[in-house]
């Protein structure tokens, strides 16, 4: 018996050490790239709508500080179209080294940002456009490090590999929100004063170890063999919307429900069940942390169940879910019970979000040929987020001032989120344990 190595299945004959390596190098460098980007979603609900957006309502000033976090989700989009652009061109290596550096750059100058009261309007227009620079980096950074495991796993457990690489979400919140949780048990005039800024400061240290782990990466045999046979995409996005057009779309329609919970879960709740609901920021820290430290361990195991059950049966249920919950989340939030609210926001964020979050990395992969992978997934991706993800703390916060305080807008958003999502994993072709082409 033997076996061809081909575009296909590039990993059928790879040592397994060498795919550990590849799987972890992608794990720590995503990590890296999460962390920068998710401490600015802790500090848009504790700290930005009082020291950048001081308006003298509190309400508005949430709304517009949630509107500089839409902007990352924003630049995604446009992150993604450039980076994936030189990604299907060049490599996925060289765009990973690059977006890296762009994300821990925007990253650091924000923990230098003097406040409003220091410089004026000033200082969140450069909020928003350090914001903006994080939201390019990221958006180019996601497909590459998906790429890097999903172009070298075996078909049968190509699930399992890809969805590897999203553990280094949770790894980057666990460590955003346990370095927030840490400095605001500082007062709160220290914390407000510098305290903040710790966290952003430190990912100078971040920028260089993920850098020397991505630049040892190889580029994958998938784009090798494209490089040589002179066969890579000159115009990936054209070719994209001109004659890809269906996993596109589906790609996009995907990624609607997952993040709309991952953003209200995760970060809109710190906003509201301190300032609504009047609990301690510690407690909805501790419950998205939990929730972080449960997903090392879910998101392989959803990604190793869908290359068992299909990823469509796996997306189906987890539609079923955020439907299901988007009424009991906030009356379990209203109890104002510590326990009750902390499981609440792991249970949504493990079964609204994590599920899709792992078997999506693999699955939008499959979507699309190797040419156009890196433009195709990583678009259609990004702008799913920037839709959903960017748009949803904001609209929140703003069917909340809408309704008098009331959440029932809110669960029905959710609700239709999660219709939009199941309709686009129908129309989704099953890609498991096949192989690509």
């Amino acid at each position: 018996m033997t076996l061809t190595g081909t575009i296909a299945s590039p990993a059928a004959t790879a040592e397994r050490s060498d795919m550990r390596r590849i799987v972890w190098s992608s794990v720590i460098g995503t990590a890296v790239e999460w962390y920068d980007f998710l401490i600015y979603a802790a500090a848009t609900a504790l700290v930005f709508n009082k020291l950048f957006f001081p308006v003298a309502d509190p309400a508005l000033a949430t709304i517009a500080a949630f509107g500089t976090y839409a902007v990352g989700f924003l630049a995604r989009p446009l992150g993604a179209a450039i980076f994936g652009h030189y990604g299907d061109k060049l490599g996925r290596k060289a765009m990973l080294a690059t977006t890296i550096v762009i994300m821990g750059l925007g990253t650091f100058c924000i923990g230098l940002l003097p406040t409003y009261e220091q410089i004026g309007v000033a200082a969140p227009i450069l909020l928003l456009i350090l914001r903006f620079l994080q939201g390019i980096g990221i958006g180019g950074e996601w497909g590459g490090a998906v790429l890097m495991v999903v172009e070298n796993a075996p078909a049968k457990k190509r699930g399992l590999f890809g969805s590897m690489v999203q553990v280094g979400n949770p790894i980057g919140n666990l460590a955003a929100i346990g370095i927030f949780a840490l400095v605001s048990q500082l007062p709160d005039s220290a914390f407000l004063s510098w305290g903040w800024r710790l966290p952003f400061l430190f990912s100078i240290v971040l920028i260089a170890v993920g850098l020397f782990i991505r630049l040892k990466l190889d580029e994958t045999p998938a784009f090798r063999e494209m490089k040589a046979k002179n066969a890579c995409a000159q115009a990936p996005l054209v070719e994209i919307f001109r004659d890809h057009r269906r996993p596109f779309f589906t790609a996009v329609g995907l990624k609607i429900a997952e993040i709309s919970y991952a953003s209200i879960a995760g970060v809109f709740v710190i906003s509201y069940a301190t300032a609504q609901l009047g609990m301690p920021r510690a407690t909805i820290l501790n419950g998205v942390w939990l929730s972080s430290f449960i997903a090392l361990f879910t998101i392989p195991l959803f990604g190793w169940l869908s290359d068992l059950v299909g990823r469509k049966t796996m997306f189906f249920l987890s539609c079923l879910f955020c439907a299901g919950f988007a009424f009991p989340m906030f009356a379990l939030l209203e109890t104002r019970d510590p326990a009750i609210v902390t499981a609440t926001i792991v249970v949504a964020i493990s079964c609204g979000q994590m599920v899709m979050f792992g078997i999506g990395a693999p699955w939008y992969s499959e979507l699309f040929t190797a040419r156009l992978r890196y433009s195709g997934a990583s678009l259609g991706f990004q702008i799913g987020a920037a839709l959903s993800g960017g748009l949803t703390p904001f609209i929140a916060a703003a069917l909340m001032t809408w309704s008098g305080g009331a959440t029932w807008p809110i669960s029905i958003y959710l609700i239709g989120c999660a219709l939009i999502t199941a309709f686009a994993t129908f129309m989704a072709p099953e890609t498991a344990r096949k192989d690509m082409i």
